[in-house]
């Protein structure tokens, strides 16, 4: 799927979405293959409208339990608003790498929006990158929702 910063694999199976990957490469957009990806797609459409669109997505349950806690921490961070690293190690009795770990770790980005953890010092990474590609991403997410307004729609 073409996006305004890239092209995003999505990945269903079984009834879940199992992974959306930010690809490097630019080419020919993929029609989705099932019901479940080309829903993926549209609501992904809906969020690149309006940054201020809510996620409603079967998604599998993988990862660590560690790791669901910090997605679960990140999926509360209303769009248009960030959290640091330490703030969300400190609620969740941890620590800030490893909150910025689990973060890298994410199947689900959009969805579950990481680039909404920055560090107290900046942006921070994206998706384990301190550099390139992925933090320009990360750049243009959090820019695309700084004028939602805190009830959840694009401020006008």
């Amino acid at each position: 799927m073409a996006t305004p910063f890239g092209m995003l694999g999505i990945r269903a199976g079984g009834g879940y979405v199992t992974r959306i990957a930010f690809l490097r490469r630019r080419g020919a957009e993929v029609a989705p293959a099932d019901a479940l990806a080309e829903r993926v797609w549209r609501q992904i459409e809906g969020y690149l409208a309006d940054p201020g669109y809510r996620f409603s997505l079967p998604l599998a349950e993988i990862g660590t339990p560690f790791q669901r806690r910090v997605w679960g921490a990140i999926a509360a961070i209303p769009p248009g608003c960030t959290r640091t690293y330490g703030a969300i190690a400190s609620e969740l009795g941890s620590s800030a790498r490893a909150v910025g770990q689990a973060c890298g770790e994410n199947p689900y980005p959009l969805v579950v929006p990481c680039h909404r953890v920055v560090s107290s010092s900046g942006i921070g990474g994206f998706a384990h990158s301190a550099e390139g590609y992925l933090p320009g991403v990360k750049l243009w997410l959090l820019a695309h929702e700084r004028d939602v307004d805190r009830t959840g729609g694009a401020a006008g």
